[in-house]
């Protein structure tokens, strides 16, 4: 097991005051595990020196209009993979078995493909099993990590790092310009937010209290493996 999941999982959470306070608590256990090589090290502490750096508010900001807004950077893994089709509804049945089966359940109202939810649980999984999993979203990590390059985001970070745990070697991808510039139009975004879900969000369960030191993105409770 890796508390180094766990960090990358509460640095794509949405940025409050309790993790700005625990971004020293994050770094030691970077330091202290050192699963993550130099290279993307220095670019991780870059994120770690803009969110205690900046202005909270301004921060926010910044998280709603990359994660929240534009689909191609979806914090949701099957976002990526089959929209909001009805195909996505059966890979988060799939997914939650996976975690129910672990003995896990979500202890939030996200849904399973949620990227911080699935850091959380690999947190918990030995390291050989949590690599696995990565591996098979390693396209999409990679993918959304480009995309991120290209706003000159400090967030690429993690997400090439999380590339680089996959044990998958980096690909290139292609970025089409002129998608990338729609994406900046908010009138596009709005367009392309205005297609109807195929679904709701997932019912939630009661949350544990949150280990000291560490902000939980998402959380999970223990259950009965299955």
């Amino acid at each position: 097991m890796a508390k180094t999941f766990k960090v990358l999982a509460a640095l794509l959470d949405y940025p409050e005051q309790p993790l700005i306070d625990a971004l020293p608590e994050l770094s030691r256990v970077l330091d202290d595990e050192r699963l993550i090589d130099r290279h993307h090290r220095a670019r991780l502490d870059r994120l770690l020196s803009e969110l205690r750096e900046g202005d909270l508010v301004m921060l926010q900001e910044r998280y709603v209009d990359l994660f929240d807004r534009v689909r191609s950077l979806s914090l949701h893994l099957f976002e990526h993979v089959h929209g909001e089709s009805r195909d996505r509804g059966q890979a988060l049945v799939d997914l939650g078995a996976r975690y129910a089966h672990a003995g896990y359940a979500l202890a939030s109202n996200e849904l399973p493909d949620f990227l911080p939810a699935l850091l959380e649980f690999l947190s918990q999984r030995p390291l050989a099993e949590a690599r696995g999993m990565l591996a098979d979203a390693a396209h999409i990590l990679q993918a959304v990590g480009t995309r991120l390059d290209k706003r000159k985001s400090a967030y690429a970070a993690v997400f090439h790092a999380l590339v680089a745990l996959s044990g998958t070697a980096p690909h290139a991808v292609a970025i089409d310009e002129a998608e990338l510039e729609r994406e900046k139009d908010p009138a596009e975004i709005d367009r392309l937010w205005e297609e109807t879900p195929a679904f709701g969000p997932a019912a939630g369960c009661g949350a544990p209290s949150k280990p000291a030191g560490m902000p939980a993105a998402v959380r999970f409770y223990r259950g009965t493996a299955r």
